[in-house]
């Protein structure tokens, strides 16, 4: 359960999901297909081999096929989100975007299945037959009481894991919070006295399992809209009658006198302040219904100063959040081909999750938040959801678990060992850039985006507002109200426009040209015809002048003039003249290209100068740098011009103190296979394969990176430039809006570190 508090228009959700090849995932086959001799492997006949191996030992399709990574994400559209019955069909860009969140955070391939009905044995049937087809399956927005009838008998008909996420993970999450209240205020779970408010899956599914882990059954009173559940009460289904207690309470405020933990998974308002104050002393309350709480923790803090808040949302602290758990959960009980999900393993999930918010928290994280979480306290009682040691840490557990309760058919010998696995599954890329978003929210700045009237421009410009990452200032004319108003921006003259030609700044803008060009021959009149008339000029000098945190543009002239047109207004940083670093991140591995913008042929001591920043760079992105400046040639063979700057750049790091490998000249096909360097150049001083290339030239470096970017099948952002002053990020002309805006969030403070801009002045 989790409810964000991202804005969008509906023209942006909808074009995100439509754009280039519909939908959210695709299938990419995982093996060559290019030649015959590939086809007849991967089909016939080569594929009647693993057939028949598999026909004699049927444990060996986990070897052979991709079941043992394989989670069916099922749904039958009866309670999407909290949209209610849309039906199978509509669920289906929810069951995608539940894959890709496997994928994205425990790298579990998934696939989802929209099953059209709402007969709960019919579902039975379907679902229970697809066995042979997956390594465990996820169920999804099935409403109860039959989500609870389902997941039953495809528990007892199948032997792989079943999960309904909506219950179980909930809960788990819940219930790893629970624990760190508890541990905060000097409770323990078999002495609190716990207010359920709510009776569906979630709500049944967290009762059961904080009941699992020790609070006694009687000190649970569970309220549905008629009231709390007690023996003997009419309008009660079998669920909700397991969890009936003798009460004299006959309504959700009685039943709060005193009591404990809240936990709401209910409707908005469902709580007010004086039935918080009724509480016991430092009450915990978890308000989790979607998308507005039971009680805000403004509220809640209001009416008890002393009180513990959780909700389902990221606005505010301790989201419950069940990204942190069913991704993992998933991940430990694959790779130990777990005949199911049990209550021990649950239990362990919640356990290492409620251990992992105990843990100093990483800086990246503590940054990415806005700072406010570098300790467990009441305001950080739950991991967050893009901490990087959560792959590490809770699949761990729940294997541990499946293998101690005997569920397990490959049990794991080296735990060790595999927990270095399970940080090798992921790119910290991605955890890194996820954080660095995370940060923008946490700490939004302004950002200019100097070619506002381009129609890409505002698309991205109204994603970084209502995204909450900051606030975009948009230099242009003011038809640019008009423009948001036919992108369907409700109140465009909310967004601030500043014009070249009229805007009172225009006259501060000239000035500071002028005062810095003077002595070099530039008139005032040329400086203000330069300011009216370049949009670059002038949006460049707001941002020395303090008037935005940081600048994009680029998408309407090429990258070599802009940049012209800011470094006219915007100085050098000391050190290495400023380069560009395109981020090539494909699957479990990101690479850097550099310089991928500037310098056509740089000189050895500009080559280090560049290997130095990139390992920086490389460093923020969670990468540990590893330099290889890459030629045509490897270590001269075979033996050719322009390999003399590079082999001095290695001799002028040699004699500096650098904390990062670096090697060189080296082909990029060696660079990147380290096996190849073992092999055949042992001398080598990197010790796996390189993840920064220092290209020999421009041409060759932007060449490669703009041919990646084209192809396809990576992620290739960039250039990112390096070596300004000031934050400005120039994009490529063929820019997407969501490049533009990864580029703003990053340029604004996310991986690299925002200098401080001079205060605005009026």
């Amino acid at each position: 359960m989790s409810e964000s508090n991202v804005k969008f228009t509906r023209d942006e959700a909808l074009d995100f999901h439509s754009r280039g090849r519909p939908g959210k995932i695709e299938i990419i086959a995982s093996k060559p297909m290019a030649t015959q001799r590939d086809l007849s492997l991967a089909y016939s006949p080569g594929v009647a081999v693993p057939v028949e191996a598999i026909a004699e030992d049927p444990s060996r399709a986990y070897e052979l096929t991709a079941k043992g990574n394989l989670v069916a994400v099922i749904s039958n559209g009866t309670a999407i989100l909290g949209l209610g019955n849309l039906g199978a069909l509509a669920s289906k860009p929810v069951m995608e975007g539940k894959a890709v969140l496997f994928k994205r955070f425990a790298d579990v391939d998934s696939i989802d299945l929209e099953v059209d009905t709402t007969d709960a044995q019919r579902f039975i049937d379907a679902v229970s037959l697809l066995g042979p087809s997956f390594g465990g399956i996820n169920l999804e927005d099935i409403a109860a009481p039959e989500c609870f009838v389902i997941e039953a008998a495809l528990k007892e008909k199948m032997n792989i894991p079943v999960f309904h996420d909506d219950q179980h993970g909930t809960a788990i999450i819940t219930a790893a919070g629970l624990i760190n209240a508890c541990h905060l205020t000097g409770r323990t779970l078999k002495d609190i006295r716990v207010v359920v408010n709510g009776a569906g899956a979630a709500a049944i599914a967290c009762t059961e399992l904080i009941k699992a882990m020790g609070v006694p059954h009687n000190n649970v009173i569970m309220c549905d809209r008629s009231g709390p559940l007690y023996p003997g009460r009419e309008n009660m289904d079998q669920f909700k009658s397991a969890h009936a207690v003798p009460t004299d309470a006959r309504s959700l405020a009685e039943a709060l006198v005193g009591a404990d933990v809240f936990l709401g998974l209910s409707a908005a308002r469902a709580v007010s302040g004086d039935m918080v104050k009724a509480m016991a002393p430092q009450p915990i309350i978890f308000a989790m219904a979607n998308p507005d709480p039971e009680i805000t923790p403004p509220e809640a803090k209001a009416a008890r100063p002393d009180a513990i808040v959780a909700t389902g949302r990221s606005d505010y602290p301790n989201q419950v959040n069940n990204v942190l758990g069913f991704p993992f959960i998933f991940r430990g009980a694959l790779d130990v081909r777990a005949t199911g999900i049990n209550e021990e393993m649950k239990i362990a999930a919640a356990n290492a999750l409620a251990e992992l918010a105990r843990e100093a928290v990483p800086e990246e994280v503590a940054a990415a938040y806005g700072g406010m979480t570098h300790h467990f306290g009441p305001d950080y009682i739950i991991p967050a959801p893009f901490d990087p040691r959560l792959i590490e840490i809770v699949p761990a557990a729940v294997a541990k678990a499946a293998m101690d309760s005997g569920v397990a058919q490959k049990p794991i010998a080296d735990m060790a060992k595999y927990r270095a696995e399970l940080r090798a599954r992921l790119n910290p890329t991605s955890s890194v850039l996820s954080l660095a978003y995370e940060a923008a929210k946490a700490n939004p700045k302004r950002v200019l985006f100097a070619e506002g009237e381009e129609e890409n421009v505002l698309r991205a410009a109204i994603a970084f507002r209502e995204g909450g990452y900051g606030t975009p200032v948009l230099v242009g004319r003011e038809e640019v109200y008009d423009k948001l108003s036919e992108l369907g921006v409700e109140d465009p003259q909310s967004y601030e426009v500043l014009n070249s030609r009229n805007s009172p700044l225009v006259g501060r803008a000239v000035d500071f040209i002028y005062a810095k060009h003077q002595r070099h021959g530039l008139l005032r009149r040329a400086a203000e015809r330069m300011v009216n008339q370049d949009r670059n000029t002038f949006a460049a000098a707001m941002l020395a002048l303090g008037e935005g945190d940081a600048m994009i543009t680029g998408t309407t002239r090429p990258f070599s003039q802009s940049l012209s047109q800011v470094r006219w207004v915007i100085d050098d940083e000391n050190g290495p003249t400023p380069f560009g670093i395109h981020v090539i991140a494909s699957r479990g591995q990101t690479v850097l290209i550099a310089d991928t913008a500037v310098t056509e042929r740089p000189t050895a001591e500009q080559y280090a100068a560049i290997a130095i920043r990139a390992a920086a760079f490389a460093r923020r992105m969670g990468q540990e740098p590893r330099v290889a400046f890459v030629s045509y040639t490897t270590f001269g063979n075979p033996p050719g011009r322009h390999i003399a700057e590079l082999r001095d750049a290695v001799k002028l790091l040699d004699t500096l103190q650098t904390d990062f490998e670096y090697e060189g000249e080296m082909g990029p096909d060696v660079a990147l296979n380290h096996e190849a360097q073992e092999k055949y150049y042992p001398f080598s001083r990197l010790t796996g394969p390189a993840n920064i290339l220092v290209m020999p030239g421009l041409q060759s470096a932007n060449i490669s990176a703009k041919l990646i970017k084209a192809l396809g099948g990576e992620v290739a952002l960039g250039p990112y430039l390096m070596g300004m002053s000031l934050p400005v990020q120039i994009a490529p002309m063929t820019a997407s809006s969501s490049d533009l805006v990864t580029l703003a969030v990053l340029a604004s403070g996310g991986v690299d570190a925002i200098r401080r801009a001079p205060d605005r002045k009026g």
